[in-house]
């Protein structure tokens, strides 16, 4: 990689390492922040859907800002409405205002995400590149929750907020002075459409995009609805005792980020392609999740949670690598906004049908449910590899 892309690059490796450690927290700040305002989960719940309704809309507005501002400008806005939401929750507002501020600090992450996967999605090599900064998420994630505990536990939950805020104003000004990787900051040359806001109906509409939006609504659903309940799994289906299951979760998501770092370089040098890691990927989650759920006991069912998160981890990444593949040029900035916000819809749905299934039919049915997950990805992966010309796994 040469100087020039290189400074650009670890920027959103740390940017992504920041959006790690928003998600991170939250398992933390929750509990302390019911306590604070005294409300319940049900009501501070309501945190979820108005982060979620921010990071939605940074999905579907991100293209357009791209074509008319350009690179630097989309993740800039991303960076600098973080941090504002971000210090202005450190302030501890009353309970309304950080209701409502979930909006801003889920635009900026979700606007942060969709510009940084464009602009890795355009260099050589991206499959690899992606994967690793979706790993540094994971790294950010994984840290989080010691990070706001520690914090809390000498201050307050406020401080938390202060302190992620203040992190994301030197990284805000990283993006604003360093230029993009792909040379000349890459707003749509020529004459500007007078509506570039319209070139999100546009991607909507493309097969090869719904397609990619679909893959990423379960891929999502499934890792997180995994995430969620599969220490209710571990302890109700299981017997396991609360303080493993606890820390079985937790190699969940070291395996998924492990991964992300591990698999694609590993998979490149052996001459596989992106659309072969998606295939080995899909093929490691189904097959693991299967013979998680047959064969008996703790041990088998720690591995097997360990082993899906590490196969499951490269498959959102990689389907932003072949994004560029599945419609126009003019249209991947918008294609990929589409797509992150499809995959914070399933991340919303899935785990809370898996839920509900589980409160009808017991907590047994999670791995059932994530097997049939599973084989929905290998229904959508069938024509998106047609699509781009991947039916054999090269591409």
């Amino acid at each position: 990689m040469t100087p020039a892309r290189r400074a650009p690059v670890l920027l959103a490796y740390a940017a992504f390492v920041l959006v790690g450690l928003n998600a991170g927290v939250n398992g933390v700040l929750l509990a302390a922040q019911m306590g604070d305002y005294g409300v319940s989960r049900a009501t501070i719940g309501l945190t979820f859907f108005t982060g979620s309704a921010g990071f939605v809309l940074a999905g579907i507005t991100a293209g357009a800002l791209i074509h008319r501002f350009g690179i630097r400008f989309g993740v800039a806005t991303g960076g600098c409405g973080y941090a504002l939401a971000a210090l202005y929750a450190g302030t501890r507002p009353a309970f309304v205002a950080l209701v409502v501020l979930q909006v801003a600090i889920g635009y900026g992450t979700g606007l942060l995400e969709s510009v940084l996967n464009v602009e890795l999605s355009a260099l050589p090599g991206a499959t690899t590149l992606l994967n690793r900064l979706h790993g540094f998420f994971g790294v950010g994630a994984l840290l989080g929750p010691p990070l706001a505990a520690a914090i809390v536990a000498a201050a307050s939950w406020p401080a938390v907020m202060l302190v992620l805020g203040a992190v994301a104003v030197p990284l805000t000004a990283g993006f604003l002075i360093v230029p993009p990787p792909t040379g000349p900051d890459p707003a749509e040359p020529g004459p500007r459409s007078p509506d570039p806001g319209g070139r999100t109906g546009l991607a909507i509409r493309q097969r090869g995009v719904l397609l990619g939006a679909a893959l990423l609504t379960v891929y999502v659903g499934l890792e997180i609805g995994v995430g969620n309940w599969a220490f209710g799994y571990l302890v109700g289906a299981r017997g396991q005792a609360a303080a493993v299951a606890g820390y079985v979760v937790s190699g969940y998501w070291f395996g998924l980020t492990a991964g992300r770092f591990l698999l694609s370089p590993i998979v490149s040098r052996l001459g596989f392609t992106a659309a072969g890691l998606m295939r080995i990927c899909l093929a490691g989650v189904t097959l693991v999740t299967a013979l998680t759920w047959l064969l008996p006991g703790t041990i088998a069912a720690a591995a097997g949670l360990v082993l899906l998160g590490f196969f499951l981890g490269p498959i959102f990444p990689t389907t932003m690598a072949i994004a560029p593949r599945l419609t126009s040029a003019r249209l991947v900035p918008a294609a990929i906004g589409v797509m992150n916000a499809g995959s914070v819809v399933g991340g919303s749905a899935f785990p809370w049908l898996a839920g509900a299934i589980a409160g009808v039919a017991g907590v047994g049915t999670l791995l059932p449910f994530t097997l049939a997950l599973s084989l929905l990805q290998h229904v959508i992966w069938v024509p998106t590899a047609r699509r781009i010309g991947a039916g054999d796994g090269s591409s």
